[in-house]
């Protein structure tokens, strides 16, 4: 590959060697607009665990809560299930689609804005200026000689790192348990070691992946940046230099007859967290995050030009203009088919998870027939089954249930623990809140001509709710 460099310096290297980026703090509407969503992301991770919900007296108050020793998902008044798990599928399919919506419409915006690695590497960004001072200073610093100041310096930056990565972790683990009594525990290092293990990990990876590797991640590591050139088409906006106007360039403000707006003072390159030039074109290494457009904004207020050399634009938009056509409005291009039809797909998954949310039930029964013995002849001639069912209660209240069957009509079952001196039609029992009641049942009946009767086992809550559900099975029997 001539023209780069490998770790060496030597030309025709299979790789670049990696150059430190030093990007230039720039003001404008899409930088507010990152720090806009960079407080509310960082807010939303670091202050949800601490958010209480009150589910009553049997079930934790914590909003959002991954409860894996009782494997349970309690996300505000919505409570998952293992065997829901259904929705957590449903909600990784409409994250899926969304990001697929995202990029197809305006590009990379998930990556330039709200992706992890971006917001957490935009603010060890802003902690190393606030340290070292902006680009320039920054510049300065690296080629002074390690001075006690510079060390300092460093020590101070790499430091004020590993505590953002330090709360990056606490704040994670407290996702899974209740946050004021983990911490406590943390405190007086009475927490269980996975979750110190878990605080190490989660520290060493945000401190490398932010503040170390920073664009690597990105280039190199994410796959996203290759997935994306099948999501982009030609009516897909992106951050895009508009070279027909641009070229050819000049340099600084003496610009000769001819030349075009673009003054060659590299602002777009100087502000690039990833360290391209986007008047090469797209380009893999592109996050969209928009940054360029306030620099050459910025630079096109000073020389008198109008701004939109660097923009938000369409290929299709970007060949009408440079024929001479009017720009495509953005409404145009965002109500295509292709987004509508995402828009769509991404709702219809939606409203069928809340259809489905709104009408499960509180109230689930299991039962499996005994496989040894599948009968058993009784001294008078009757056949006797035995079943092990499992009462599900959802709800964070214990709840009485009335279990019924249905299909022989001389049939009696009782409880193994009762004996069958309790047998009944109809049997009750209470199940406790939030939990699974596993009982042992037998059923007795006469012997059927069939060898094999379908049967069925109805649980009823007893209270208003009337909450209910059926289960088929079989009551075998000898053959005569």
């Amino acid at each position: 590959m001539s023209g780069h460099a490998d770790r060496t310096g030597k030309e025709g290297g299979l790789y670049a060697r990696r150059a430190d980026i030093f990007p230039r703090a720039v003001d404008g509407f899409f930088r507010r607009l990152k720090w806009y969503v960079m407080a509310a992301t960082l807010a939303v991770y670091y202050v949800t665990p601490w958010l209480r919900w009150d589910r009553g007296p049997y079930a934790p108050d914590q909003a959002v809560l991954v409860d894996l020793a009782h494997r349970r998902f309690y996300f505000f008044g919505i409570e998952i299930w293992p065997h829901e798990f259904y929705f957590v599928a449903g909600l990784l399919v409409m994250a899926g689609v969304g990001l697929f919506l995202v990029t197809s419409t305006v590009g990379r915006a998930w990556c330039g804005y709200a992706c992890p690695q971006t917001v957490w590497t935009d603010l060890f960004l802003h902690i190393e200026r606030f340290i070292d001072g902006d680009r320039n200073a920054q510049l300065r610093l690296k080629k002074a000689p390690w001075t006690t100041a510079k060390i300092a310096r460093r020590a101070v930056k790499h430091g004020a790192w590993i505590v953002v990565g330090l709360l990056t972790g606490g704040a994670w683990i407290f996702y899974f348990a209740d946050a004021p009594t983990l911490l406590s525990d943390l405190l007086n290092g009475q927490a269980a070691t996975v979750a110190y293990a878990t605080i190490g990990v989660l520290t060493a990876t945000t401190y490398v992946f932010g503040g170390l590797m920073r664009e690597q991640v990105c280039i190199y590591m994410c796959p996203w940046p290759r997935i994306q050139g099948a999501m982009l088409d030609e009516r897909s906006l992106i951050v895009t230099y508009k070279d027909w106007r641009g070229e050819p360039r000049s340099h600084g403000t003496k610009r000769s007859e001819g030349a075009g707006d673009c003054i060659d003072c590299k602002a777009c390159v100087q502000v690039c967290p990833t360290g391209i030039d986007i008047r090469d074109g797209a380009q893999m290494a592109c996050i969209t995050c928009a940054l360029c457009i306030d620099a050459c904004d910025e630079m096109m207020d000073k020389i008198g030009k109008p701004r939109g050399l660097i923009d938000y634009a369409t290929l299709e938009g970007c060949e009408a203009e440079a024929a001479g056509a009017a720009p495509i409005p953005i409404a145009r291009t965002l109500t295509r088919p292709r987004t509508l039809f995402y828009v769509g797909l991404w709702a219809l998954v939606g409203l069928v998870m809340m259809f489905a949310l709104g009408n499960r039930t509180r109230l689930d029964l299991t039962v499996g027939h005994d496989r040894n013995p599948l009968w058993v002849r009784m001294s008078d001639g009757d056949v006797r089954n035995a079943y092990t069912i499992k009462l599900r209660n959802m709800e964070s209240r214990p709840r009485v249930v009335l279990l019924s069957l249905d299909g022989m009509a001389d049939a009696r079952m009782w409880d193994s623990a009762d004996g069958e001196s309790a047998a009944a039609p109809v049997l009750r029992f209470t199940v406790p809140a939030d939990s699974v009641a596993q009982r042992r049942i037998y059923v007795r009946g006469k012997a059927q001509a069939e060898v094999s009767v379908p049967v069925g086992f109805t649980v009823t809550a007893a209270d208003d709710h009337k909450a209910s559900d059926r289960v088929e099975s079989r009551f075998e029997g000898p053959e005569e």
